[in-house]
């Protein structure tokens, strides 16, 4: 400290009255920057502007089909033929895989056989009651009763061959695409419980979101909605087609399906697939060409909403219409072109 101050000493000397001037600079310079900075207003501004002001609420979801099939055959059985491979279009009711017939055709005609004799067991023993409708005894009773039960049990076998006969080829319920093929060759034994094939309509592709009740309350058959999936990189626009009337078991809360039709995507419906993810933006509400600022330049306490118009100290209260995500309408209170504060 002593040397800082010998050294100015000397300088001082040397320089005589200029030591002085400059001395002086840095101290005005600090001064000069204090009082300006005193005379501006502090925190961060905004300028009330024109322009558009819309309401949202973005929902989460999925692509899902309304026409969509998961196809099985009633029975086990060999595929004998395989008519269609992955990706192919179909029409309704074209056959698309086949079980082998030989054994469902046997296990039919045994069930006949097996009908017919207990049909004429049963006729028998109905021919040696007929005469005792009266007087049947217990034991004539409980004789009729068993053949007539087998007699309906056999039919009853009859009728499920023949199903299974019947429907040992799957055809196609609806015209589509085929989606999933596990067995896409011949000489496979399946079991009835294995899946086939499963089919989707392109035409009736939707996106599907689940808004709660405090949510749902302001959605509407007809609202347009903006459709962003993780798979594109482009919005597509859409209109809510149905809002169910009945919450969704199985959920934690009390959520509704709402199901949202693609608009203008005729060439595209091919390219969405059942399960991609996105979200969905309805539009609430929205004016055009409306006084706004941005949410954080408004404030709220027991006598409503309020503004700092022109600095920190000057709070006026304002009326407000649309409340979007980042911008709010502003009705009364501020004019175009007035400076806020936060």
């Amino acid at each position: 400290m002593k040397k800082i101050l010998k050294r100015l000493s000397v300088a001082k000397k040397k320089m005589g009255k200029w030591f002085w001037v400059l001395a002086a600079v840095p101290l005005l310079a600090i001064l000069a920057f204090i009082l300006t900075r005193g005379n501006k207003p502090s925190g961060i501004s905004v300028v009330v502007q024109k322009g558009p002001v819309v309401e949202e609420l973005v929902l989460s979801g999925q692509v899902k089909a309304v026409r969509h099939a998961i196809l099985y055959f009633p029975t086990s059985g060999k595929i004998s033929w395989v008519g269609v491979k992955e990706g192919d279009k179909v029409n309704r009711g074209q056959g698309l895989v086949s079980l082998d017939k030989t054994i469902l055709n046997s296990a039919y005609q045994q069930a006949l056989n097996t009908y017919r004799n207990y049909q004429a067991s049963a006729e028998n023993v109905l021919d040696s009651v007929k005469d005792h409708s009266g007087d049947e005894t217990y034991s004539q009773k409980a004789v009729r009763t068993s053949a007539e039960v087998a007699r309906d049990n056999a039919y009853d076998a009859v009728t499920a061959s023949l199903y299974n006969l019947r429907n040992a080829t799957i055809a196609a319920p609806f015209s589509g695409v085929v989606t999933s093929l596990p067995n896409p060759n011949p000489g496979i034994n399946v079991m009835v419980t294995e899946p086939q094939v499963e089919l989707i309509d392109p035409a009736s592709i939707y996106f599907a979101v689940d808004a709660d009740q405090a949510e749902v309350i302001d959605l509407t058959v007809g609202q347009t909605v903006v459709i962003t999936l993780d798979s594109f990189d482009k919005n597509f626009s859409g209109k809510v087609s149905f809002i169910s009337f009945t919450p969704k078991s199985g959920e934690s809360g009390t959520v509704y399906e709402v199901k949202v039709d693609f608009s203008g995507i005729k060439d595209l419906k091919e390219s969405l697939r059942v399960g991609m993810t996105g979200d969905a933006k309805f539009i609430l509400s929205q004016s055009e060409n409306t006084l706004y600022v941005p949410s954080r330049f408004v404030n709220a306490d027991k006598d409503g909403k309020y503004v700092y118009l022109g600095s920190k100290e000057n709070k006026v209260y304002i009326k407000t219409g649309v409340e979007g995500e980042e911008n709010i309408e502003i009705l009364e209170g501020v004019s175009e072109g007035d400076v806020l504060y936060d």
